[in-house]
């Protein structure tokens, strides 16, 4: 009797990376990794951006560039637009001509997705903090607020999966590290914790909106007002603060009245002068402008009233 021996089989060929998950299903690739788990800073970069509001152009021609973990000052006259500027860099405001990127996220089509990277640290008549409400109260609010809409479906997932201990410690984590971060000792308040934001120096608040702010782990955060009604030690402490924010990868866009010459640490400084004749130019471009006469102030203060009235009001 013949013995028929058993066909070898044939050897597979190793299967090229094509760079899709093999768990998804054919002919569809992996998704895109979700923007808040990137790693570091978000890079900006606009070019010719405008907004064009029902009385005319809030700001036009604006182009900037700013590498991730940079501190970009938008500063210029009351009016010019400077607020709604940081309002649409971070995705909340329509732009009416131009495109951005937001780290990597153009600007016009995937604004939810930026929304999402970019926290507002401190914007008034947007974030406004609770008066009656304690600093601790703030804390804890914004905790279980991230933890139950801010975070990305998988990392929900996962959290849900740990014991309510390791859920109370990934929370007290995140809290420390955000006050941390913002320089906010919650010892050296009036009473601790239980200090309410009404009793607050202007300053310490700044700190506070900066720490909720960092509580979603943010690419990107954006401060109005920094300089208001702040003294020149003070103002040096609050670009001292961000500063240090921007150090640890964090882009930062940030109001102000006047630039600072340089930040601590050599950290990154993009200036962008906003004006409404002319929409934004740099600190180079702009021309210096004459110090107010004396007899021009009560009508300077009366001007910035009712722009701030009509503000209120739209």
């Amino acid at each position: 009797m013949t013995r028929h021996q058993p066909e070898p089989e044939p050897q597979r060929q190793p299967e090229p990376d094509t760079g899709r998950d093999p768990a998804a299903p054919a002919g569809r690739a992996a998704p895109a990794p979700d923007p808040a788990e990137l790693p570091g800073g978000a890079a900006v970069e606009a070019e010719g951006i405008g907004l064009k509001g029902p009385r005319g152009w809030v700001f036009r021609e604006v182009t900037v560039e700013a590498a991730p973990g940079s501190v970009v000052a938008l500063t210029g006259a009351s009016g010019t637009g400077r607020t709604c500027l940081l309002l649409a860099l971070t995705g909340r405001m329509k732009l009416t001509e131009g495109e951005a990127r937001i780290g990597g996220l153009r600007l016009r089509k995937q604004a939810a997705a930026i929304r999402r990277t970019a926290a507002l640290a401190h914007v008034p008549g947007v974030d406004d903090l609770e008066p009656s409400l304690t600093v601790g109260e703030h804390l804890r609010e914004r905790v279980l607020l991230q933890r139950r809409y801010g975070t990305a479906p998988l990392a929900a997932l996962k959290a849900a999966l740990r014991s309510p201990r390791q859920r109370r410690a990934d929370a007290r984590r995140v809290h420390d590290e955000a006050l941390a971060a913002a320089g906010l000792d919650l010892a050296t308040l009036p009473k601790g914790p239980r200090t309410a934001v009404r009793d607050l120096e202007r300053l310490e608040r700044l700190r506070l909106c900066v720490a909720l702010a960092l509580i979603g782990r943010p690419r990107l955060i954006a401060v109005d007002d920094v300089d208001l009604k702040l003294s020149a030690p003070l103002r040096e402490e609050a670009w001292a603060l961000l500063a240090s924010v921007a150090a640890s990868g964090v882009t930062v866009l940030a109001v102000c009245g006047e630039a600072p010459a340089g930040l601590p640490g050599d950290v990154p400084l993009v200036v962008v002068v906003t004006d409404r004749a002319t929409g934004a130019r740099t600190a180079e471009e702009a021309p210096a402008e004459p110090a107010p006469k004396a007899d021009d102030t009560d009508e300077t203060e009366k001007e910035t009233a009712d722009a701030l009235a009509e503000t209120g009001r739209a």
